[in-house]
């Protein structure tokens, strides 16, 4: 069995490939049963312990193995660690051993720019990232693949951090960070939230016309990015029906608030790629992506990385 590190997945998933990978399995699907959350309490804060497998139907099988400790951000350590085990299908032979961080980071980003590529205008050029995490870097990178992004803003609750990013990519974009929430949402194409809030950071009266709004950071019920009022302005769409029914704060949230309807969600990712749902319905419409992860997603990209590596046809 091979023992992959963050840096061999980080060269062996450039951002085109690894988007192309994912559309290609959203359409084709694979089974992936609901991921397992563990509650975990830890002396200094709660934890998560998630457990994601995923197979293909003749192929391929996979399982992720992620802690995330949201405490982490005190003690300057990233906040989501992991694991991935890949194995092929025939007589379930383990292949691989991957970094599940950097494959996790990747994935969620790639995800993030796949479904901009079916409902952010084509003409958006301006990202506001909403936290200044190790994902954050990812979505600038990840969205730029799929729209001309020229502008870049970024908003962390310590302007520190929101400096030191801005000041990382302005060689590549006009990059800058800000303090005011509110303007930059109101200025900006596309909105994309990586944070682990539980308590709305984006409101809805702030949406300009034709914003895309990218919500990829609260993962339980109890977490939330934004007011009820977002989903209400927004044709609103899922990575997974299952997914956003379990853990989607900003929905359930919003639904317990009685201002939504989980029935009022346009569509999930896989029915957007396939073509059996339509995706934005105009330039002036506010669209509005909610992705918890999938285990979908997860395999799609080891398979990705173990194929970079080792070629598509030494399987097994």
């Amino acid at each position: 069995m091979r023992v992959i590190t963050a840096e061999e997945v980080a060269a062996s998933l450039p951002w085109e490939a690894l988007v192309e990978r994912l559309a290609t399995t959203f359409r084709k699907g694979v089974e992936s049963p609901p991921r397992h959350h563990h509650a975990m309490h830890r002396p200094d804060g709660e934890a998560t312990m998630l457990l994601m497998p995923a197979w293909e139907r003749a192929g391929y099988i996979g399982v992720k193995m992620v802690n995330v400790f949201p405490q982490n951000a005190e003690h300057g350590v990233p906040a989501i660690a992991g694991v991935y085990l890949l194995s092929e299908g025939r007589h379930g032979r383990p292949l691989a051993c991957l970094d599940g961080s950097e494959l996790t980071r990747r994935r969620t980003a790639a995800a993030s720019a796949l479904a901009a590529r079916e409902l952010a205008r084509r003409d958006a050029e301006t990202l506001l990232v909403v936290g200044t995490g190790k994902l954050a870097p990812m979505i600038i990178e990840a969205h730029a693949a799929v729209r001309p992004i020229r502008r870049v803003r970024i908003w962390g609750r310590h302007p520190e951090k929101a400096e030191r990013l801005a000041a990382d990519y302005a060689g590549r974009f006009d990059a800058a960070p800000v303090t005011d929430l509110a303007t930059a949402t109101r200025e900006a194409d596309i909105v994309s939230c990586v944070t682990l809030s539980s308590e709305p950071l984006i409101r809805g009266e702030w949406l300009a016309p034709g914003t895309h709004l990218d919500l990829i950071g609260a993962f339980r019920p109890s977490m939330r990015e934004t007011d009820a009022d977002c989903l209400v302005r927004s044709e609103v769409f899922v990575d997974t029906y299952a997914g956003a029914k379990g853990e989607a704060g900003d929905i359930l949230q919003a639904i317990d608030e009685g201002a939504f309807t989980f029935d009022a969600i346009r569509a999930e990712l896989a029915e957007l790629l396939r073509g059996e749902k339509a995706g934005r319905s105009s330039a002036e419409a506010i669209t509005l992506f909610k992705s918890v992860g999938a285990s979908l997603e997860d395999l799609a990209a080891a398979v990705e990385v173990w194929e970079q590596l080792e070629g598509p046809g030494k399987v097994w």
